[in-house]
């Protein structure tokens, strides 16, 4: 069957997806200030200083992995192959040859699996077709004849990580006259950048690109799948992004301004305080997991932050360090910050590292009383195992933030004596 196809592997890439869908649809905005079609997506998953982490039980606005382990391979109830069923709440389209079908290729990690299982809900009420797809471990082989023959069809692919060996692998076997990159977070600065220059897809925090036999038996299929990400006889190639990014030559550049969330979810329920945004830098091997723990006690104790937000990739050891040393509740949201911040409870100044949501959160939060501020990480804090060019794509995350959205950019106040 012909139509429209997306790929996404994260719960933030499908969050992008249904942005995407939502502007093509609609040709218009969400609302500027706290107007709302839907209730929102329920609190998130809290634990309190101290206490255990692990699969959240049956807390309310939780969606429970099935499973609950690392290797948990269920696929979300409902979503096996089940069709749209006509015009959304958002107005999707019911065009047979348009449709939208999502393939979600889920990773192993628990947290991010429970993400998508909720996002994989919120894309079906919006008329979406969901197809889940185990591509990671003994069942993967058995699913890429299938999925690749169901690919070569389509008219269009949106695709959520271009760096990814497995959406480089659907790409190479595609012949699809319209592909539509949709944001990653800040990863998709990189790969215009890449794009423009003409190099090869390296992901920025890594050194250098994959060697060995396995990359050099993989690098013709980088090579396609790259060609395929660029524009050429009879194949149109988008960018649909929040970020600031370069124009590859070429390539058409559209807006996200996250119209979708502020349209669907909100207003906030705003708390006094500040929350701190955590990060998966650490686990990323950019930088080092003291220094980035001494950084979060000094800014709780100078800001008065009382909520850290966990990225979906933090560990629970990690996290009960943090939880030790800042005296902050640990909070795990069970959908991406974005949808989360945007139905609240969220603190009324929200810091942050370099990370996407610096360019996010000020787009949810548009016309509420929240601020968002973004911290700078020193070069000290940098592994030997950073890439070059960590630092300054860093300081480049915060710099365009602070360009594109008037945010502030705090220095990290000298740690605690308790966390030195």
């Amino acid at each position: 069957m012909t139509g429209t196809y997306a790929l996404v592997e994260s719960p933030v890439q499908l969050l992008n997806v249904l942005e995407w869908a939502h502007a093509r649809t609609t040709g218009r905005s969400g609302p500027e200030d706290g107007t709302t079609a839907a209730p929102g997506p329920g609190p998130a998953v809290t634990r309190t200083p101290g206490e255990a982490s692990g699969p959240p039980g049956p807390t309310p606005g939780a969606y429970v992995v099935p499973g609950a382990g690392p290797a948990c391979t269920g696929a979300p109830p409902g979503t096996g192959a089940s069709p749209g069923t006509g015009a959304s709440p958002g107005g999707a389209a019911t065009d047979q040859q348009d449709e939208l079908t999502v393939v979600v290729l889920p990773p192993r990690n628990a947290t991010s699996r429970g993400q998508l299982l909720r996002m994989s809900g919120l894309a079906r009420d919006e008329g979406h077709r969901l197809l889940w797809r185990e591509v990671r471990g003994p069942a993967g082989p058995g699913a890429w004849p299938a999925l690749a023959r169901l690919l070569r069809t389509a008219d269009r692919l949106v695709v959520g990580d271009p760096f990814s060996r497995w959406t480089q692998l659907l790409l190479a076997g595609s012949d699809a006259r319209h592909v539509v990159v949709v944001d990653d977070g800040t990863a998709t600065m990189e790969f215009t950048a890449q794009l423009t220059r003409g190099e090869p897809l390296v992901r920025w925090h890594r050194a250098a690109a994959p060697r060995g036999a396995r990359a050099a038996l993989f690098a013709p299929v980088a090579r396609r799948a790259l060609r395929g990400l660029s524009p050429g006889t009879g194949r149109r190639v988008e960018v649909f992004t929040a970020m600031p990014v370069e124009h590859p030559p070429g390539v058409t550049v559209t807006r996200n301004d996250l119209a979708w969330t502020r349209s669907r979810f909100g207003p906030p329920q705003i708390s006094p305080g500040a929350d701190l945004v955590g990060t998966s830098l650490v686990e990323t091997g950019v930088i080092h997991e003291d220094r980035y723990l001494a950084a979060v006690a000094a800014l709780a104790a100078g800001h008065g932050v009382t909520r850290y937000l966990a990225h979906r990739k933090e560990g629970p050891e990690k996290l009960r360090r943090v939880a030790a040393l800042a005296g902050v509740e640990i909070v795990r949201p069970d959908l991406p910050l974005e949808l989360v911040a945007r139905s609240g409870p969220i603190g009324r100044r929200v810091l942050s590292f370099p990370s996407t949501v610096v360019h996010t959160l000020p787009l949810v939060l548009r016309g509420t009383a929240v601020g968002v501020s973004v911290c700078e990480i020193q070069d000290d804090w940098l592994t030997e195992r950073a890439s070059p060019r960590a630092g300054g794509f860093l300081a480049a995350v915060s710099h365009t933030a602070r360009g594109a959205h008037g945010l502030p950019v705090l220095p990290v106040p000298a740690p605690p004596p308790s966390a030195a």
